[in-house]
């Protein structure tokens, strides 16, 4: 195996990843027949097949699935030693890949974008938006360094670092304005507007309401706040959303806000990263640098 290169194994993540050879060799930045060119003459050096190519799409072989962990592992430790380099030096430079949740990203990140970007002016900053469960796996392959998510994640290996806590508010029609603040059991009967499947903020409503996710509802899933928002402002329903979200998404709608009484719905967002991450220590710098912003940002 004396010709197998980090090139190679770029490539055949990022396939891997796609599924499809166009994607791929535009996340590589380069033609599409290089690409192929590369995995075959990974597979012919092999001596086996990677992928099942299909008409419109690339599956990974059986032992290309096995095949993929030892490469991500590979490459996570070849990354991980340039942040070694770099956790030497005094200040944060070069990339950092941070993660987001949906439900965080709108109302936070500009604030975040600008303190990070004036205390660290070296710093190359990525960001990737998606859902807690994707965040935590590309987290754990080492394609992100650090993320912004719900505590806890519970996950041994990785470090978290709570930030602030934050209430959830009622949004209901601007008709409802003068009725009772209904509690989490009253909730239960009502139409109540979450996000879809796999957002956490929408367990977090279900557990203060006392439902169960899987459960049949008379309602609507949405896939943003913004969309809740504006069902329950044409009557449709009412809904919960977080108290930094609301200036955003409550501004051009026909809804009133209301506040719960206690005990409050509430989440706690805070910062998590790979306990094994060199970068560690300059990761717990940028939480602050985080936590900062946000204090900034709620006032």
């Amino acid at each position: 195996m004396k010709n197998l290169t980090l090139k190679q194994f770029r490539y055949f993540e990022a396939l891997a990843k796609h599924g499809h050879f166009g994607r791929a060799s535009e996340t590589c930045a380069i033609s599409q027949p290089a690409l192929s060119m590369q995995i075959k003459e990974l597979e012919e050096t092999l001596g086996t097949q990677l992928f099942e190519r299909g008409a419109r799409q690339v599956r990974l072989t059986r032992f290309g699935e096995e095949f993929a962990q030892r490469v991500r592992d590979i490459l996570r430790a070849v990354d991980e030693l340039g942040d070694l380099a770099r956790a030497s030096g005094q200040a944060l430079a070069g990339r950092l890949r941070l993660g987001v949740i949906p439900t965080i990203a709108p109302y936070l990140l500009p604030a975040i974008i600008g303190r990070l970007t004036h205390q660290f002016p070296d710093l190359d900053l990525h960001v990737r938006e998606t859902l807690t469960p994707k965040l935590l796996q590309e987290l754990a392959e080492g394609r992100l360094d650090t993320a912004i998510v719900a505590l806890p994640v519970s996950e041994p290996s990785f470090e978290e670092v709570a930030l602030f806590s934050e209430d959830f508010v009622l949004v209901r029609p601007d008709s409802d304005a003068g009725n009772p603040i209904p509690n989490g059991e009253t909730l239960r009967q009502m139409r109540l507007l979450l996000l879809e499947e796999g957002h956490c903020f929408r367990d977090q409503a279900l557990s203060f309401c006392n439902l169960q996710s899987g459960l049949p509802r008379d309602g609507l899933d949405g896939s943003s706040l913004s969309t809740l928002v504006q069902m329950v402002g044409a009557g449709i329903g009412v809904t919960l959303i977080p108290e930094m979200a609301v200036p955003v998404e409550t501004g051009t709608a026909r809804v009133v806000v209301a506040q719960f009484d206690r005990p409050k719905p509430s989440r706690t967002i805070g910062m998590i990263w790979r306990k094994t991450n060199p970068l560690a220590q300059q990761l717990a710098q940028v939480s602050e640098v985080v936590r900062q912003a946000a204090e900034t940002q709620r006032r």
